[in-house]
């Protein structure tokens, strides 16, 4: 239960003065919708006032503070003209204080003729003459001016950085003063104030890097804790020694011989289930690095070791798809494999249950449905979760916990996650690399093309169909949005279908379940020759004959999700061809991950650029559920504070009486103010 100090923090955001519903709006789209979000929600940089005594062409493009006089008004004769003033300053030079939008009563009475007045604003050129448009503040000489240096916060429509830093203020000053959880030692060698403090001061002066430091630091710190409870409680839990006969993968017909990287991984995973206490790994793998035979070689260990295995997969295609596969793989085998999603009714479902109930289901594949109440296992003794990010780790405890002893877990990802990350949001597992391609896979060339020219990609298009081919063309909408310019699945759809007829088929994630798999299965049998798709491709999808992928408005996506949606292709012996259409105008950032996609496939090579280019919270393109993202620690400190974050961690965990001692009480605090405390759910053990 939160501690009752944090419970100022944890009011909502209209808690604070001056946010009603209105503001509450832009607050929301901000992701500010409790006091302590916006006492998290750190500025970005900060603008410095120059106190000036007169006006000097140098400073145009800088922020001053002076005094002038205004002498004369010129009022446009529309309510859209702007209000100038004419002003001078001391010396005589002449500046117009522009405004637009106001009325001219306004003006005259915020600045009356012939009186001196104290602004500040952006010193701006237009034409021959020096201007200020909408000076921040404007007040008589020797009152209260702002402040010389302003934070500047990330807005959204309907805020202003001024209001912002308001709101901030009020949120820092229902922050409680909070005990030391940082070891005495490490706080005096960096020189960093006590937190309270540390968040006082980034909001009066974000250049403050050791306060910035502090806050980035506990933050880690309280992350990395929670992940070494994690890691306790599992190895804590009574577990099962699972020892496979190696009846069943004797027996099994593998398409190719295990890679050296995949049989090195089976040995661990095989290693780690012959102990009593329980496997924490995570498996990663490249797109096509052959997971899927590495969890299937790990489901058997269980079944010939007489007891049930699970595998939750994040969407119903690719649990379909894992099902379909693993049903195949193991034909002639003596291993029952069921499946379960959300949309499985009536008798079906039924029978299902009392299979995984009574142990004649062996394995059963499928999403959060196989971990909901009423889903019983007779001995549950694995569990695998595949495309692990789109799960938190309360997720994956909760199908855990449907054992009778705790299970092994083996997670497994397609998205390469950055050595530096992976200690962040991980380092809890021990972790296993695919880092080599099965025979046949064939490196997947890339090109990126402006969608001035996407006549020649239909043109292409067109030829690849001919040839016998099928091609995935991935749009990242479903329906025309008025905000955007992106091009819709349906649209697009319907355009192709004007040049192809029927060999066009649409998938996007609002189908229905039955609808989807209908057109999944055309798709499969070769009756379709175009999938129109949304994101709902990314991941799971193989069919080898699909050897083009068209991604448009590429520019909008991430490095990951790029690479994911490649992976669609290549799966087959063939050449395989991934064509990127961007938009007109470039950013740099785009420019420079376009440019990766088209220099390489390497996933792991592309998952450390990502995190360079987006930072942590974007790392797969979009802000995916069940992840604990980081507010305050940005990406380029991660390398610097992880490691003392984790030995202090563990300095606490091992000498200083965990959350039992007094540093831990401090320490528990932390986790709650960080909310990792809902992630691990440990701390009623601690």
């Amino acid at each position: 239960m939160r501690p009752d100090i944090l419970n100022p923090l944890f009011a909502e955001v209209t808690a604070l003065k001056g946010v009603g519903p209105q503001l509450a709006r832009p607050l929301e789209r901000l992701d500010l919708t409790r006091v302590i979000d916006v006492a998290f929600h750190l500025p970005s940089g900060f603008i410095d006032r120059l106190p000036r005594e007169k006006l000097d062409v140098a400073d145009v493009g800088r922020v001053i503070a002076i005094t002038v006089t205004p002498r004369e008004y010129r009022f446009g004769g529309s309510a859209r003209a702007p209000n100038r003033v004419n002003a001078y300053d001391a010396a005589g030079n002449p500046v117009g204080l522009v405004f637009f939008g106001g009325n001219s009563g306004w003006v005259k009475k915020l600045l009356p003729l012939d009186e001196p007045k104290r602004i500040s604003g952006k010193l701006e050129r237009y034409g021959d003459m020096l201007q200020i448009v909408h000076p921040d503040y404007v007040v008589a000489p020797g009152e209260a001016e702002g402040p010389a240096r302003e934070a500047v916060y990330p807005l959204s429509e309907g805020m202003t950085s001024k209001r912002l830093a308001d709101f901030a203020a009020q949120a820092v000053a229902r922050a409680p003063d909070l005990p030391e959880w940082i070891e005495p030692s490490l706080k005096a060698r960096r020189g960093w104030p006590d937190w309270r403090d540390a968040l006082d001061r980034i909001h009066a002066d974000p250049a403050d890097e050791r306060a910035r430091d502090r806050l980035a630091y506990d933050e880690v710190f309280a992350n990395q804790l929670a992940l070494m409870l994690v890691r306790g409680a599992a190895r804590a839990r009574k577990g099962r020694a699972l020892q496979g006969d190696g009846r069943l993968r004797d027996a099994l017909a593998l398409p190719y011989a295990p890679t050296g990287a995949q049989a090195r991984t089976i040995r661990e995973i095989e290693g780690d289930m012959a102990q009593s206490r329980p496997m924490l790994r995570l498996l990663q793998g490249d797109v096509g690095a052959g997971k899927t035979l590495v969890a299937a070689m790990a489901l058997l260990i269980a079944v010939e070791a007489g007891a049930q295995g699970a595998m939750l997969a994040p969407t119903e295609i690719l649990a379909r798809q894992h099902h379909e596969t693993l049903r195949k793989l193991f034909a002639g085998l003596d291993v029952e494999v069921a499946i379960l999603t959300g949309r499985d009714k009536g008798r079906a479902r039924e029978a299902t249950l009392m299979g995984l109930a009574d142990g004649s289901i062996d394995l059963l594949i499928g999403t959060h449905a196989i971990f909901q109440q009423g889903v019983d296992y007779r001995d549950l003794a694995l569990v695998v979760v595949d495309e692990q990010h789109r799960f938190g780790v309360a997720e994956r405890m909760m199908l855990q916990a449907k054992a009778k002893t705790a299970p092994h877990l083996l997670v497994m990802t397609a998205t390469p996650i950055p050595r530096t990350l992976q200690l962040a949001t991980h380092g809890e597992m021990d972790v296993s690399r695919l880092d080599e391609m099965p025979p046949g896979r064939q490196p997947i060339e890339t090109s990126v093309i402006s969608e001035e020219r996407i006549e020649e990609v239909v043109n292409g298009l067109a030829r690849h169909l001919s040839g016998g081919g099928q091609a995935y063309w991935v749009c990242p909408l479903v329906e025309e949005s008025e905000k955007t310019d992106l091009a819709a699945a349906e649209a697009r759809a319907e355009a192709l279908r004007q040049r192809f007829g029927d060999r066009v088929g649409l998938v996007h994630g609002r189908m229905k379940g039955p609808e989807k798999d209908a057109v999944m299965a055309r798709f499969s049998a070769g009756e379709i020759g175009v999938l129109v798709a949304t994101t709902v491709i990314e991941v799971g999808v193989d069919v080898p004959n699909a050897t083009l992928i068209v991604i448009e408005a590429a520019d909008r996506f991430g490095l990951a999700q790029l690479h994911q949606l490649r992976g669609r292709v290549g799966r087959g012996g063939g050449r395989s061809v991934c064509v990127l259409l961007r938009g007109g105008t470039l950013s740099e950032t785009a420019r420079a991950r376009l440019a990766l996609m088209r220099e390489t496939n390497d996933g792991f090579r592309i998952a450390e650029e990502d995190l360079r280019l987006r930072g942590a919270g974007e790392m797969l393109g979009t802000r995916q559920s069940g992840e604990q993202t980081f507010r305050l620690a940005p990406p380029e400190k991660f390398a610097e504070l992880i490691a003392a974050a984790t030995d202090d961690a563990r300095l606490l965990v091992d000498r200083d009486g965990g959350l039992q001692g007094e540093r831990g009480q401090a320490a528990r605090v932390a986790l709650y103010l960080f909310e990792r405390d809902a992630a691990v759910g440990l701390l009623r053990a601690g």
